[in-house]
């Protein structure tokens, strides 16, 4: 009854795989290995072995056990995705013995060695990019090798009985990727034993390792914004009549405004006085020959990079937005970019410490800005908010 619940935790398990959706069954696909080294602790029945030796007419006097070894397993999986993988190994755990003394004067000694195979389930709940925890369960073939030696009065009939036997395993655990090919492992396991003279046991295995993943393609590079393309000056008419003078060359400005003038803070909408700057700055590029408009937003240093990529970037777009409705230019002439905490206007110095406060965030204001630049020709001026 064990092994099939076991089977029927690893069958819903692989079953989680069909519902991701053919998006996630193709992100962070691939084989891995691995190995784990740990202590494995058994559970001795004293009781049945006292009994053991009652039947046979000896009373125990005192039983001491040796219940904890060093084990390792060896590993190799395919990771269908972050959520789901399948896993085979090697696991050592050791050997494990006790030694009773009797009356009737004499002593048994009893030692078990384990090892064997094992087939899992994994299934692992992702907690941000590096950081995950993980549950198996599955199946393990092992082979237990006993040992019985006798003195004084005690003999062992059968001194090393040997046996093959497939039981239940499950476990969980809690896994660091340093790299997206190199991550490191801890976690404990159950394993359900026979022993070779008919009784089931649990040994216990906590371990720490190291994983390997290859054959995943590293993430493509970010897209890189569009070359600024210079005009091309038409050759000069033969005289006569004179040619005339050659067009203004393109040239740039930029103007930078502070994100507080333009949004609330954390958000992306242009609020109304951030639409008055703006339509300021629109008015003064009236009778403009565009070439390329480059909207950038900053984020201070306060956040993390996924958040603070997000929101500039959404920022940027607004501007971008509101730029192309204003000023009625085609949309692809004007490109929109974020950036975390990069070129900041602050120096390293100039606002100490690392918590969110309200001393902080106004230290930080001049690094929350959009930029606009903009090439081409008859540029106006326009004032730096």
């Amino acid at each position: 009854m064990k092994i099939a619940r076991a089977l029927s935790i690893a069958t819903g398990l692989t079953a989680l795989v069909l519902t991701l959706g053919p998006s996630a069954a193709a992100e962070d696909a691939g084989w891995y290995t691995g190995i784990n080294v740990g202590q494995s602790r058994a559970k001795i029945d004293d009781t049945r072995i006292a009994d053991g030796l009652l039947n046979d007419g000896f009373t125990t006097t005192s039983i001491s056990n040796d219940d904890r070894h060093l084990g390792f397993k060896a590993f190799g999986g395919y990771e269908f995705n972050r959520y789901f993988a399948l896993e085979a190994g090697y696991f050592n755990l050791g050997k494990f013995g006790f030694t009773a003394d009797t009356s009737p004067a004499g002593s048994l000694r009893g030692d078990i060695k384990l090892q064997g195979a094992n087939f899992d389930a994994v299934g692992s709940v992702p907690l941000g990019d590096k950081f995950s925890l993980f549950g198996r369960a599955g199946l393990n073939y092992a082979d237990a090798k006993d040992s019985f030696t006798g003195t004084g009065s005690v003999a062992a009939i059968d001194p090393s009985p040997h046996r093959w036997a497939a039981n239940y395993k499950f476990g969980f655990g809690a896994e660091y990727d340093f790299t997206r090919l190199i991550g490191m492992r801890i976690e404990a396991e159950r394993y359900r034993i026979d022993d070779a003279v008919g009784n089931k046991g649990d040994v216990d295995l906590y371990s720490a390792g190291l994983v390997f993943k290859f054959g995943r393609a590293e993430p493509p590079p970010p897209a890189a914004p569009p070359p600024v393309v210079a005009p091309v000056e038409a050759p000069s008419p033969p005289p006569p009549p004179p040619p005339p003078p050659p067009p203004p060359p393109p040239t740039r400005h930029r103007v930078s405004f502070s994100a507080d003038s333009l949004f609330d803070f954390a958000k992306d909408t242009v609020k109304p006085a951030g639409k008055q700057a703006l339509d300021n700055f629109a008015a003064e590029l009236k009778g403009t020959r565009f070439e390329v408009i480059t909207v950038t937003g900053y984020s201070d240093r306060i956040g993390s990079h996924e958040y603070n990529m997000r929101l500039s970037t959404r920022r940027a777009e607004a501007v971008k937005s509101y730029l192309v409705e204003t000023l009625g230019i085609p949309a692809d002439k004007v490109t929109a970019q974020g950036l975390d905490g990069s070129d900041p206007v602050t120096k390293p110095d100039q606002c100490p410490g690392a918590k969110r406060s309200p001393e902080l965030i106004a230290c930080l204001q001049p690094d929350r800005r959009v930029e606009v630049e903009v090439v081409g020709s008859q540029l106006q001026a326009a004032p730096t908010n």
